[in-house]
């Protein structure tokens, strides 16, 4: 059923359970819940599916490293069961990565390989690895490219990382294949109390229908933007308190080898990682707050110069500005400190929180790695609630994601460049949508049209920015493709008897792309 028929399939006669409102890493996780315990979903998406926080974060499903250093052990050990869950369930999109923590003092790698043994333990049967002390010689092998001066040792421990926006989208066809109904570019504009009923009105960004839908429960999972909601719900006070994270990404040969690396404490108290994922290498992150919230926030002018100059002393190359490809930043949606807090968001809890107000369930804060303990705890406080009828769980955790090659394959490392690996079992079916010509970085005919057929995709940005990752690793190479794709995507909307995107789509995807380079 294609995304216009499935709109007209939206009516206020038919009341749903549940209506999820935001398409990130936490409404998805909530629509695949409760499509999965049998209730009926509707999902709403104002932009493009992780069009905001979860398609830029670290690139990494951890337990926190730096959470047990504050001795928050039982965050820890849950973030580390539900890791195990997501690298179960899309092997081709979440997989293990070795780190290193090198060592420059004498009482570094006793000192941190201690707690990162302790790191294992509170994994259990559900650790990918084992924490290993290391040589100086075998510090410089599996961190080619690391500053040897001074270098003593070092200390190997795992994590894993994920191809965040593919993540997401699996998570959404997942739902959609389970029968929940999904949208992106559908945004609310209305919420009024009908009873024991929620009115919800609709409008299509890719058009110019407006829908309304009735639902017994409306979760709110907007992520940073989720006071906007509550406000035009009847609840006026604050819930979060955003932070932002910048992101640099420069080519592979400032760190040659397959191993992140990870500084535990940089100059005032940070953590920098240094990430290959996908034939690159990202640097970050920060951790700054911000009062306002625009849906492509900027780094400042600090934030770059602290990465660059952490960077420049963690390799042995120095970093400039003229060594980045992409650089790209992501809002995080952190709980709103008490009045007398000092301002630093680096103290904000990154649990996270939920809040009821009547029928809106507003769920915020947490991170990728525990979507769907998340997702889970939603629903157990629906069901409390009484907003819900209480049903037994869906096992989410024993639900393969869409295009999940299934157990005993062998995926394809993600740090490797994009290719086919990345679409798994669907790896066939993508080849038979198009040619093979190919449109760059790995990216071809075939795959923008299965974009638009079965991911969703209709602008440029959606294909070059979240079902292919160019924009996110090249900027420059993001722009020369956009034409193609704009090409590729005219002509299956001209096949599908749609209107074409107009030319401003492209036009704004190009002046994203020079907000993600900037070099000057």
């Amino acid at each position: 059923m294609i995304r216009e028929e499935r709109l007209a399939s939206l009516s206020p006669d038919q009341p749903v359970d549940l209506l999820v409102v935001g398409g990130g890493a936490t409404g998805l996780g909530v629509a695949l819940d409760a499509v999965l315990r049998g209730f009926s979903v509707v999902l709403a998406e104002s932009h493009d599916f992780a069009g905001g926080t979860s398609s830029r974060s670290t690139k990494l499903l951890h337990g926190g490293v730096r959470y047990l250093a504050q001795g928050n052990l039982s965050l820890v050990r849950e973030a580390l069961a539900e890791r195990a869950t997501v690298l179960s369930v899309a092997p081709h999109l979440a997989q293990p990565l070795p780190f290193v923590m090198p060592s420059y003092h004498w009482w570094q790698t006793p000192f941190y390989g201690l707690g990162l043994k302790l790191y294992d333990l509170l994994a259990g049967k559900a650790g990918i690895g084992r924490t290993e002390l290391l040589s100086r010689a075998e510090a410089m092998q599996a961190l080619p490219g690391v500053q040897e001066r001074g270098l003593r040792g070092g200390v190997q421990y795992w994590d894993g990382q994920f191809d965040d926006a593919r993540l997401a989208l699996a998570l959404a066809r997942t739902a959609e294949a389970a029968g929940g109904r999904l949208f992106n570019y559908l945004e609310v504009t209305g919420l009024q109390a009908e009873g024991d009923l929620t009115r919800v009105t609709l409008r299509d960004r890719l058009g110019t229908d407006t829908r309304v839908v009735r639902a017994r429960c409306v979760v709110n999972a907007t992520g940073v933007w989720v006071d906007a909601l509550r406000s035009a719900g009847g609840t006026p006070s604050r819930m979060v308190s955003p932070s932002q994270g910048v992101h640099v990404v420069v080519d592979r040969d400032f760190l040659a080898g397959h191993h992140a690396l990870l500084v535990p404490r940089t100059r005032d108290g940070r953590v920098l990682f240094a990430v290959p994922w996908l034939g690159k290498l990202i640097l970050g992150t920060t951790d700054t707050p911000r009062a306002d919230l625009p849906r492509e926030p900027d780094a400042f002018a600090e934030e770059l110069e602290f990465i660059l100059t952490e960077a420049g002393q963690a390799l042995s190359r120095p970093v400039r500005r003229r060594d980045i490809r992409s650089l790209w930043v992501g809002l995080r949606p952190l709980v709103a400190p008490p009045a007398s807090s000092d301002g630093e968001t680096r103290r904000l809890s990154r649990e996270h929180t939920i809040v009821i107000d009547g029928r809106l369930v507003t769920v915020t804060g947490g991170k990728w790695t525990t979507y769907r303990a998340m997702a889970d705890d939603v629903m157990a406080r629906c069901f409390a609630a009484g907003l819900l009828p209480a049903r037994a769980s869906g096992h989410t955790e024993r639900q393969p994601l869409v295009g999940s090659p299934g157990p005993g394959a062998v995926a394809t490392p993600l740090h490797q460049a994009p290719g086919m690996h990345l679409f798994g079992a669907e790896s066939t079916e993508v080849s038979a949508s198009g040619s093979a010509d190919p449109v760059g970085m790995g990216l071809t005919d075939a795959m923008v049209r299965h974009a638009f057929r079965r991911e969703h995709a209709r602008t440029v940005e959606d294909v070059l920015a979240r079902r292919w990752r160019s924009l996110f690793l090249d900027a420059t190479e993001a722009a020369r493709m956009a034409p193609l794709v704009a090409a590729i995507l005219a002509d299956e909307a001209a096949r599908a008897g749609l209107p074409p995107r107009p030319p401003t789509d492209l036009d704004d995807f190009l002046a994203l792309c020079r907000r993600y380079l900037p070099i000057a």
